[in-house]
Order: C-alpha cells, then structure tokens, then sequence
C-alpha cells in the first residue's frame, strides 16, 4: 500500500493571472493558457482502496477536483483538509453546495478555530447546517490515519490569524514523508515541536510567496509577511529534505525558467510544478 501525494498548483491565494493586474506575466497568462497557474493544494490518493483527499480548498476547486478524477478514475474524495481561513485555501468549499456539488457530509479536518469560523459565518455555516460538510476538528500534533501505512498530522505554524489559526501537515506514508507549509510568517521562532516535523520530512513543499522584497513596491510586505526566498536560502538549503517551493505570488520570478531558479537549483532547491507527484 502507498499514499500519492500530487501537487495540484503553486501559485498564492489569488493564482496566476491575477484579477486586475496588468504585469507582463500577468498579460501573458491571459493571452496563453499554459502559463496560466492554480493556487496551491495537494491531492493525496489511495489507489488500492479507490479514494483521495484535497488538502486546502481553493478557487480553482473544481479544476483540481476534476484533476485528481482523471488521475484516478476509480476514487472518489474522501475528504479534505484545510491549513486556515484566507481566500486560497478554504474558499473552494462553496463548490460541495446546494447551487453545485451538493455533497453529502464530506469530512472536512480543520482546527477548531477553523471550525468555529466556518459554523458561525455565512455561506459555510450552510454547507455545515445543510450536511454537505462534516467538520471534524483535529489537533496539532494528532495523527489521522489514512491507510494501514499513512498518517497525517497537523503542525502549528505562525502566520496571519484573523480569522483562524495556521497548520501545515506532515504526511508520512509507508516509503517517506512529506511536509506541506504553503503559508508562514517566518521560519524562525517556531516551536520545537512543529520544527522537529520539518526536519524530519523527507519531502517540504514551503512557502516562498516572494523572492525579494523589490517585487511590490507599492505594497508594505510587513503587512503580508511571508518567507522571502532571497532571505532565507541557507536555511532552505540546510534543511534534510528535498525542497519544493510552492505558493508563489504572481510578481515571483520563479514562476518562470531563469537566473533565479538556476540560483535555487545551486543550493538544491526547487520550484513546484503541478502534476508532480511523490509515492509515500
């Protein structure tokens, strides 16, 4: 028995092109397809017992959804889980409603801020009165079996919590383990438990929203923190596992072949693609 975990996207919440923006690689999204980019989420397949589940919901739900479907014809969505309440990573639920999917209690594994949040605020409230979601609140550190051989756990993580706490996860299958942060205010300051599962992982697909803090000018990056890659190399490239960069925003230069991925690939670090994937 072995877990597929696949990356289903790589760009930050408000994906590649993003709305409003007239940027060249923007422009060009528009005008070609192929350099169009999903927000970032990770699909987890069982193919023996026929079924999958979505880490993180987002705007691009039912595209990714319909990825996972053609990839594994025979499964069907398990269940999802979700790091925390900002635009990219819960708002794709709307597609389990009355007005689409119209789902039938599909477990959604959140932490119980993340609970409170989608039971007292409208449209979810609905999905969770009306059953298309069963809410089950999980904890950091407490593992939830997929197979005889899987498990995923729930890490704390520092990041913006307006609305909800943060959690990254830590998927450790039967062949390796895999490590899932697509947001965080820092890497530092972390606790030692939550750090431990990073350098544990055989596989850390980590936020790298920004590469340098010259991408947007006309915004304060203090009042969105996130990595910056620039910044953080030699702790990138320090870390045991196989680096993966994920949750680019739409100013990131990695987003395409150039000095700058070759610069990552000097420290062993590379740029998601969607479709890749990792036996675990």
């Amino acid at each position: 028995m072995a877990i597929r975990a696949v990356l289903l996207g790589v760009a930050q919440d408000a994906g590649v092109p993003q709305a409003g923006c007239t940027c060249p690689r923007c422009l060009q999204a528009w005008e070609n397809p192929h350099k169009r980019r999903w927000v970032v989420s990770l699909g987890l397949a069982d193919s023996d017992r026929q079924r999958f589940w979505l880490v993180d919901a987002t705007p691009h739900f039912k595209e990714q959804l319909h990825l996972m479907q053609t990839l594994f014809p025979a499964a069907r969505l398990a269940g999802l889980f979700l790091t925390h309440a900002h635009i990219g990573h819960y708002t794709g639920l709307i597609h389990l409603g009355r007005e689409a999917m119209g789902a039938n209690r599909v477990p959604v594994y959140v932490s119980e801020r993340m609970e409170n949040f989608l039971r007292r605020h409208a449209p979810w409230s609905q999905l969770v009165a009306d059953h298309h979601i069963d809410v089950r609140v999980i904890s950091p550190g407490g593992a939830i079996r997929l197979d005889q051989s899987a498990t995923v756990v729930p890490v704390a993580v520092p990041h913006r919590d307006e609305w909800s706490d943060t959690l990254a996860f830590y998927i450790r299958g039967a062949h390796r383990s895999l490590f899932y942060c697509p947001d965080v205010d820092t890497w530092q300051g972390w606790s030692p438990e939550s750090a431990e599962y990073l350098q544990k992982a055989n596989v850390a697909l980590l936020d790298a929203t920004f590469y340098s803090r010259d991408e947007l000018p006309h915004r304060n990056l203090d009042e969105i923190p996130h990595p910056v890659v620039l910044e953080n190399m030699a702790f990138l490239g320090d870390l045991a596992a196989s680096v993966v960069l994920i949750h680019l925003n739409h100013s990131n230069p990695l987003l395409d072949p150039g000095d700058e991925r070759a610069y990552l690939a000097s420290f062993g670090v590379q740029v998601g693609q969607r479709g890749q994937y990792w036996l675990l």
